[in-house]
């Protein structure tokens, strides 16, 4: 299914309900990676009653189908009044969305300092003792290793640029720059992130030699952020 399929009959399910369809994340800000990063879609409506979600089941099976995760769907009301409970994801689809179809309400949107600040706590702390748990998973087995890299990757993206956003900066859409950026600020070596992020590129494969090193430089990092 492409995108142009799923807003056709995303509108067909809700109808008259639809206020916005927009695409943000990498794929918006021209970091998608084929086949690895996802198309990540917001929906916004007017209601949600059972109906309608029956409705836009069909459209959304075939989209998690083919490989992306389910549209986040929500109505105006909620996302007009959740930019406190989510500030960082709020703040990346403010800053880096593509509207597909009709208008994306943001009349009034703010993502204040201090709300950040917490989430970008909590998720850093909180994917630090993933990371940590996964490394004792992975143990010595380099090809589990790797795969530890590659998933944590994108979220580690979306934390740095939150922390740029705590210093008043515009995050860079390249995450190489990106890793630069936040290492520079916090006192970490970027080198594992720029690896990884090559790696994930697929523009410079890491040999599975590396991996264990590569992910003690890569903990360290996270640990000093």
């Amino acid at each position: 299914m492409t995108l142009d399929e799923l807003v056709a009959q995303l509108r067909a399910a809700y109808g008259d309900q639809l206020r916005a369809v927009a695409l943000y994340g990498s794929a918006a800000a021209g970091e998608h990676i084929p086949k690895r990063s996802d198309y990540n879609v917001l929906v916004v409506v007017n209601a949600l009653p059972l109906d309608r979600l029956r409705a836009a089941a069909a459209a959304t099976q075939a989209w998690i189908g083919a490989g992306n995760p389910p549209p986040m769907t929500m109505t105006a009301r909620e996302w007009l009044g959740s930019a406190d409970i989510f500030p960082m994801e709020y703040a990346d689809i403010l800053e880096r969305h593509r509207v597909l179809a009709g208008a994306l309400p943001t009349d009034g949107l703010a993502v204040r300092p201090e709300d950040l600040r917490l989430q970008v706590e909590q998720q850093a702390m909180g994917k630090l003792l993933k990371l940590r748990a996964g490394t004792l998973a992975a143990g010595a087995d380099a090809s589990r290793q790797l795969e530890l890299l590659e998933r944590s990757l994108s979220t580690f993206m979306v934390i740095f640029r939150g922390v740029l956003r705590l210093h008043g900066e515009r995050p860079p859409t390249d995450n190489e720059a990106l890793a630069g950026a936040v290492a520079s600020r916090a006192g970490f070596d970027a080198t594992p992130f720029v690896r990884v992020v090559q790696h994930v590129r697929g523009s410079q494969r890491l040999d599975k030699r590396e991996a264990g090193a590569v992910l003690a430089d890569y903990l360290a990092a996270v640990e000093r952020l």
